[in-house]
């Protein structure tokens, strides 16, 4: 029974690796992508300022220096990171089906899955853009214009000063959202996935143990502590800026 239990598990793990290993792809550059835009200061409408007649009202004042890019990116970071992802699961799987009438998502495992993988995606984009943002922001003013001073252009200076200070400060809080998402995969439950804690589960009703649901525990622990060590790794590799 032990191999039995121990098989089952492994398939649910490996269900867990994979949603754990397509979020993280995604996620990471598209939290980039979504800091970037949170961070912008496009205003279209600038020339409104020019006029003084339309500045007298306050909508066209609003309109003159408002920021599109960043208010929707800073809108979409709070609406996700002010709600449940247990809830956007839902949302995005079973939402097309009950709005449009059409489950774009279809009613397999793989559709279920691909749902799962934009709902975690867009879930942690928006936190890694969070950390992006305050890794960038982070880096004294002083280094972007010893950069200028040596004759750098924008390009140079963002992945030769800013990019590698903003790598050492974002570990730490990186790391512990990244060992969350670990965690967080047993949340795929939710819309029939079964994953490594679905898998444990499922024998208190086939067979009445629960030993197997503690068991998922040994897995979580693996994972979570070769992540831990790969990170103070990677700290200890980025110890040469201080």
């Amino acid at each position: 029974m032990f191999w039995t239990v121990t098989l089952s598990l492994l398939d649910g793990c490996s269900t867990m690796l994979k949603l754990f290993a397509l979020t993280l792809l995604f996620s990471l550059p598209i939290g980039l992508v979504v800091a970037f835009g949170s961070m912008s200061k496009w205003c279209p409408f600038r020339f409104i300022q020019r006029n003084e007649k339309l500045m007298a009202y306050r909508f066209f004042r609003w309109i003159a220096f408002g920021k599109p890019i960043s208010a929707f990116c800073n809108t979409l970071v709070w609406i996700i990171r002010g709600t449940p992802l247990m809830l956007q699961l839902i949302v995005i799987y079973y939402g097309p089906g009950m709005w449009f009438d059409n489950n774009i998502w279809g009613g397999g495992g793989s559709g279920r899955m691909a749902a799962c993988v934009v709902a975690f995606v867009i879930n942690y984009a928006c936190y890694f853009s969070v950390i992006y943002r305050g890794g960038i922001e982070g880096v004294p003013a002083g280094q972007w214009e010893a950069g200028e001073v040596l004759g750098m252009t924008k390009t140079q200076i963002f992945f030769k000063i800013t990019l590698l200070q903003m790598i050492k400060r974002i570990v730490p809080p990186m790391s512990n959202e990244i060992i969350t998402l670990v965690k967080d995969t047993s949340l795929a439950r939710i819309i029939a996935i079964t994953e490594l804690v679905k898998s444990g589960e499922s024998f208190i009703k086939s067979a009445g143990l629960t030993w197997p649901l503690f068991y998922t525990a040994v897995f979580y622990l693996i994972v979570v502590g070769i992540l831990t060590i790969l990170f103070n790794f990677i700290e200890r590799k980025l110890d040469y800026f201080r």
